[in-house]
């Protein structure tokens, strides 16, 4: 019995650790809800810190570097899998480029993918939300002459691209005049998550252990009567 309870109290303690979760979900949406309802922010000129721009509305101006091309792979839109093409916008001639998540492309084993009639000529306007360029590992591999990456690198890239990069990325909302493909998808949406549902499942075994506990274990515990003669 003694262990169930101890069970019991343990998934208590993963409940409430989700419920302070969902608070800080919750928390961080306000912030980033007031982000994004901000004025956008229009590039050129870039800031003195372009970290600050992670959330806000950007409208970029600029022409697209087709040849230094970023392919993230193992993407899945709608169960279809494909990969997510991600150009550098120039905002001048020497740079810096902004990153930008021009959208998803299918590729039946999600690596590799013809790019060819997908490019953007001219200057461009691009209009989307900033979010932060990762620094994990990007993990590239080459295959038949194609580097495809399993997510954005901030070291990796600014090592391999002739110019600065800035350390947020665009990811390009839908809008009219958009090609079929890369396809923009709208920023995911700002909900509370699975926390809520993980609390009450965790708070569901206490219960459930601790009734086990005391109905079971401790029932088939108890001493039994003796017979009378």
């Amino acid at each position: 019995m003694g262990l169930l309870l101890l069970a019991a109290a343990g998934f208590v303690r993963l409940g409430i650790w989700q419920l302070h979760r969902l608070h800080e979900r919750r928390a961080a949406n306000v912030a980033l809800a007031a982000a994004r309802a901000a004025a956008p922010v229009a590039l050129p000129p870039v800031p003195p810190a372009p970290e600050t721009l992670a959330e806000r509305r950007i409208i970029a101006r600029g022409r697209y570097d087709h040849r230094h091309e970023v392919i993230v792979r193992g993407a899945v839109l709608q169960g279809v899998p494909g990969v997510r093409v991600v150009t550098p916008l120039l905002l001048s001639e020497e740079g810096p480029a902004l990153l930008v998540d021009r959208g998803f492309m299918p590729a039946p084993d999600a690596v590799t993918v013809d790019l060819h009639g997908s490019e953007e000529a001219g200057e461009q306007v691009v209009r989307g939300i900033a979010l932060p360029v990762g620094t994990l590992p990007g993990e590239p591999i080459d295959r038949a002459g194609h580097t495809t990456w399993r997510r954005l690198d901030l070291a990796a890239l600014r090592a391999r691209l002739p110019y600065p990069v800035l350390s947020v990325y665009l990811k390009q909302s839908p809008g009219a005049g958009a090609p079929a493909f890369p396809r923009r998808e709208a920023p995911a949406a700002l909900d509370d998550g699975p926390h809520l549902s993980y609390a009450i499942q965790w708070f569901l075994f206490a219960v459930l252990a601790a009734a086990f506990a005391v109905l079971v274990v401790g029932r088939g515990a108890r001493p039994r009567g003796t017979a009378s003669g």
